[in-house]
């Protein structure tokens, strides 16, 4: 047992490193979700302020666009142009998808300074792309909405998850402790 720990110490301290920060991250994420009530359609700030950037990015636009709290569920409403395309639930915010990217540079740890730079420019990108994402998927379901399921659970998480891999994959190799130094 002593030589398996040893052959590989870096990748159980890294799965270590993992783990404690996504389940940090997690809890942190599930208390502050606490505070909001289910049962009375509560939909969190968070959630709120991604409805908010859309309605504005659709205005843009030049979309006639109302993002308004959903009658029936804890959730916000889309209309684009008059039609009710979509609704924004607290699992479209991509706060666990930041989690996930947080947690993993966490885990390949760089210098701090780096570390929380890296962290918080990643979290902007995936915010940033998120937004977009809910933008052109409310234009697509608009257009061709018999292509809701593909566009919404295939082409869209392919975009986020392979930026994110593409992140990780800069971080691991320019910038975490077990980048290759130029000699």
């Amino acid at each position: 047992m002593k030589t398996y720990v040893s052959r590989h110490k870096p990748f159980l301290i890294f799965l270590g490193k993992f783990f404690l920060a996504y389940v940090i991250l997690t809890v942190g994420y599930q208390y502050y979700l606490s505070g909001f009530d289910q049962q009375q359609l509560e939909v969190d700030p968070i959630t709120k302020s991604i409805g908010g950037q859309t309605q504005w990015l659709l205005e843009l636009f030049s979309v006639d666009a109302k993002v308004i709290g959903h009658p029936k569920q804890p959730a916000l409403k889309i209309i684009y142009n008059g039609k009710y395309v979509a609704r924004i639930i607290e699992g479209c915010n991509a706060v666990s998808v930041m989690i996930l990217f947080a947690a993993f540079v966490v885990a390949f740890t760089g210098r701090t300074k780096q570390t929380i730079l890296f962290i918080l420019a990643g979290c902007l990108l995936i915010h940033l792309l998120n937004i977009g994402r809910i933008v052109l998927l409310s234009s697509m379901i608009f257009h061709f909405p018999e292509h809701e399921n593909f566009l919404h659970g295939v082409i869209f998480p392919l975009i986020i998850y392979s930026v994110v891999f593409i992140l990780w994959v800069i971080w691991v190799n320019k910038f975490s402790k077990y980048a290759k130094k130029a000699v």
